[in-house]
């Protein structure tokens, strides 16, 4: 008779932390503002206003958006300022940067809200494959915050750990 599989994974105490849980959905957006300026390269304040207005802003709603300028333009910094104040009322949040950077952001208010004591004195596993794009700096930030009150902590997959902290 074959000897029963016992799976040592779902018995254990080990806690989960999946960052790819708290993944806010709805829409990235980069927002390029090149695309208003003359060439790509040169601000005229007329003519960008001028865009700005005539812009479709509404296409932003409900959206996340990540403002820069793809060209290695010289732009001043009220006009990403002015570009943030058209989306106010259509997107979600607005960062200057990139996705990845917005993704970092939108994580940051994330963990702002987490009650991390649950974890206190437990054995943890920050779970590290994720099909949401979870910026590996935002690994970094929940670290911080886990190995306040974890006992232990690993990171990865149950079945493959790598043990990262261990409270003395």
């Amino acid at each position: 008779m074959a000897e029963e599989i016992i799976n040592k994974v779902a018995n254990s105490t080990l806690e989960v932390f999946d960052l790819e849980s708290y993944y806010p959905n709805g829409d990235r957006v980069q927002l390029d503002i090149s695309q208003w300026l003359l060439e790509g390269f040169i601000l005229k304040e007329k003519d960008f206003r001028d865009q700005l207005k005539k812009h479709n802003w509404q296409q932003y709603n409900n959206a996340f958006v990540a403002i820069n300028c793809s060209t290695d333009a010289i732009v001043p910094a009220w006009a990403y300022v002015l570009v943030a104040s058209y989306l106010k009322n259509f997107a979600i949040k607005v960062v200057n940067g990139t996705i990845l950077e917005l993704n970092t952001s939108l994580y940051q208010d994330i963990l702002k809200t987490i009650d991390f004591t649950v974890y206190n004195n437990k054995a943890v596993i920050l779970k590290g494959c994720s099909k949401k794009p979870v910026p590996q700096n935002v690994y970094v930030l929940a670290i911080q915050e886990l190995q306040k009150y974890a006992k232990s902590i690993m990171f990865g997959e149950a079945c493959s750990a790598v043990p990262i902290y261990k409270s003395k």
